[in-house]
């Protein structure tokens, strides 16, 4: 009984073999890529088409339109441009993933091999004794030393299409090391302009905290010169200079978080903190991009090197359900040999001593405890977690776009406040002082005023700084750069 079933099953797979190998075709899902998402927009309301305005700089949001690939340029800054040309060039996490994608390519072109014969070319000497039965009626030989040369071919034949798909599974992986290589390029630029803003910001604050300084130590020439004249009290003097030591204070963090971007940004363009030799930056030295140019999700789908690696790796899982497919088929295999053989190596290269095989195989699996079928479950599973992973992708992006553009909108007003804050501050200080010189208020209301100064002083060259920080967020959300 079991004979026969496993001679009906062999049977089934033969001409299951030979009406595929009929009609051409390969087995397992083809694969499609995904539709364009079906959004003209990234938020509920129209806040990426309105103008952003603030007391110091407008930006304008141009919807349906792609950045240029090199935006960081959009900055204005010749420093800058050189700084993301050196990482771009010298970055080893760049060159990592460059060689990763050659690894990558060199075996898609490794697996393509598949598609062909392959030829080997063997040689041997052995020592062989034949049965009694191998021969028949046949006189029966004695053991004899034999020597052999020539070339083998053999071929499988891809009747199910298993050697495409995995040729195909293959080059999807490759694609999908080529985006992200372009991912790391956008990494690579975006961190670099991040740091050079991080630069440019904590200069500035570290410039704000030192005009402080400055002007505390004019408060305290002035109370001075009013306890020598013993117009004030100790106290005063005491808390003239508590308030310029507490200012103080603040420097050391600044210059500590100045460092670690420094030396950030070193690594980043592929030295050495102490072999860098990077440049200065300075807000100043900077401009706030005019106008942003912002695709549409459809749009954006196709061009962010995540979402295409993500497809790229749905692609290659598509590919990979219709290799586990193919493994349940029989597998035909075709080998030929041609040579010379001969027991005496004078006589191997005889006309004599020619000698040919030609065989062909037929390997169909009958048993195997379902391990065949259940890796195929398993490809199709990998599938739905790439079609996931995808959707997901691309939902993420569209919250980073979103979220960059609320932020340039929250930028705006926020910069705002702090303009309006950081002038009433100076205005309250300047009338402080001359109130002081008079003899209207004491130094305790010079000193809270210039307190209240500081902060507003110093919450306004942030949000300065966070306009710039969230542009380029923007920009990197929208796509990025991608390595020459």
């Amino acid at each position: 009984m079991i004979q026969q079933n496993v001679s009906r099953t062999l049977a089934a797979a033969v001409v299951s073999a030979l009406i595929l190998a009929g009609s051409g075709c390969a087995v397992g899902p083809e694969f499609k890529r995904p539709a364009a998402p079906n959004a003209d927009k990234y938020v509920q309301h129209s806040a990426q088409a309105e103008v952003v305005t603030s007391d110091i700089a407008t930006q304008q949001i141009v919807l349906g339109q792609a950045a240029d690939p090199e935006w960081w340029r959009a900055f204005k800054s010749e420093s800058l441009n050189q700084v993301v040309q050196r990482a771009l060039e010298g970055n080893k996490t760049l060159v990592a993933a460059s060689w990763t994608l050659a690894q990558a390519e060199e075996q898609a072109t490794a697996r393509t091999g598949a598609r062909f014969s392959k030829v080997d070319m063997t040689g041997g000497v052995g020592r062989q004794k034949y049965g009694a039965q191998f021969l028949g009626p046949l006189p029966k030989p004695p053991p004899f030393t034999y020597f052999a040369i020539g070339p083998a071919i053999s071929y499988r034949l891809d009747y199910t299409g298993g050697v495409a798909r995995s040729i195909e599974q293959q080059v999807a992986l490759a694609e999908y090391r080529k985006h992200q290589l372009e991912a790391a390029g956008i990494a690579v630029a975006g961190n670099t302009v991040l740091q050079a803003l991080n630069i440019a910001s904590l200069n500035a604050q570290i410039a704000t905290v030192q005009a402080l300084l400055d002007r505390d130590r004019e408060n305290l020439k002035l109370v001075q010169v009013a306890f020598d004249e013993g117009s004030v009290s100790r106290l005063d003097l005491v808390s003239a200079q508590s308030q310029l030591a507490s200012d103080t204070t603040a420097l050391p963090p600044l210059r500590q978080e100045l460092s670690v971007a420094r030396h950030a940004l070193a690594v980043i363009v592929g030295s050495s903190p102490a072999d860098a030799m990077l440049p200065e930056f300075d807000l100043a030295q900077l401009q706030l991009p005019q106008q942003i140019p912002v695709s549409v999700p459809s749009e954006l789908a196709a061009r962010r090197p995540d979402i295409l690696a993500a497809e790229a790796q749905l692609h290659a899982a598509t590919a990979a359900v219709g290799v586990a497919t193919a493994n349940l088929y029989p597998r035909i295999d075709l080998t030929a040999s041609a040579g010379l053989s001969s027991t005496t190596t004078g006589a191997l290269f005889d006309k004599a001593s020619s000698v040919w095989s030609l065989v062909s195989g037929v390997t169909a699996p009958v048993f195997d405890g379902g391990t065949l079928r259940a890796e195929k479950r398993a490809a199709i599973d990998a599938m739905h977690v790439s079609v996931a992973n995808y959707e997901q992708t691309v939902l993420e992006s569209f919250r980073q776009v979103a979220d960059s553009l609320e932020a340039l909108n929250h930028d705006a007003e926020g910069l705002r406040a702090q303009t309006q804050a950081e002038q009433a501050a100076r205005d309250a200080v300047e009338l402080t002082r001359e109130s002081y010189q008079e003899g209207n208020v004491g130094v305790l209301q010079v000193l809270d005023a210039e307190r209240r100064y500081q902060q507003a002083r110093l919450g306004f060259v942030k949000a300065q700084a966070q306009r710039y920080v969230d542009t380029a967020q923007l920009f990197l959300a929208l796509g990025g750069a991608k390595p020459e």
